[in-house]
This record gives C-alpha cells, structure tokens and sequence, in this order.
C-alpha cells in the first residue's frame, strides 16, 4: 500500500514508522499502527497530525477506526474512513484552516473507552 517511491521520514514522537510521497501534487505521510496496542495508535496519529501544513495529507492505516481521536482533533482537521478489502481502514486527514488551531496534541489518552487498536 505505500508506494515503491516512498521515503522513510523521522516524525518525533512516532513509534511506527512513517513515510513520506507525492500523490497529485498533495504531500502525503503515511504509517500503519494496525499491528500496534493502544494507545500507540493514538500517539502515532497525534505525532503525525502535529507536523501537517496545508496541502499535505496524512494516511493512517489502522485495525479499525480510532474513534477515541475523532472528537480531539475534529476542529482542526477533516477525516476520512475508508473500509480495506483485508479488514483494517484507511483514514485520511487534512488540516482545516489554521487560523486558531485547538487541538491538545499532548491528549493520547483513551478515557471513556473510545480508543481502539
């Protein structure tokens, strides 16, 4: 699923690692946390959504759709679920408008039972 051309890039913080390509003139860093317990899936996606700019996209392939961190971060950035033939899911994510941003990246915790692998 990541492409031939796909460099391995260091994002600070991540614990799985993530790589960075060109799809239509769009900037994308992906990494798969599907193997990954919580709440390193959360952490990764935190990491990664941090360090986005505009017309960059970030790509998370996970177990399932990590729930816990849709309300986090649901004033700053745009997601998109996509169900996988194999059973895991894509989710896509860009930046809103960055003028006054509220998301707590330091928020990787799971209360409520909202997170998932």
């Amino acid at each position: 699923m990541i492409p031939k051309d796909a460099i391995e890039t260091k994002i600070e913080g991540a614990t799985v690692p993530f790589y960075k390509y060109q799809e239509k003139g769009i900037t994308v860093y992906q990494f798969d946390s599907s193997k990954a317990g919580h709440p390193e899936p959360m952490i990764n996606a935190m990491s990664g959504l941090q360090m986005l700019q505009e017309n960059e996209n970030l790509v998370m392939i996970n177990s399932k759709a990590p729930m816990g961190l849709f309300p986090k971060i649901e004033d700053d950035f745009n997601f998109e679920v996509e169900d996988l033939e194999d059973g895991r899911v894509k989710v896509t994510f860009t930046a809103k408008d960055a003028g006054g941003a509220t998301t707590d990246f330091t928020d990787t915790g799971c209360a409520g039972g909202g997170c998932s692998n």
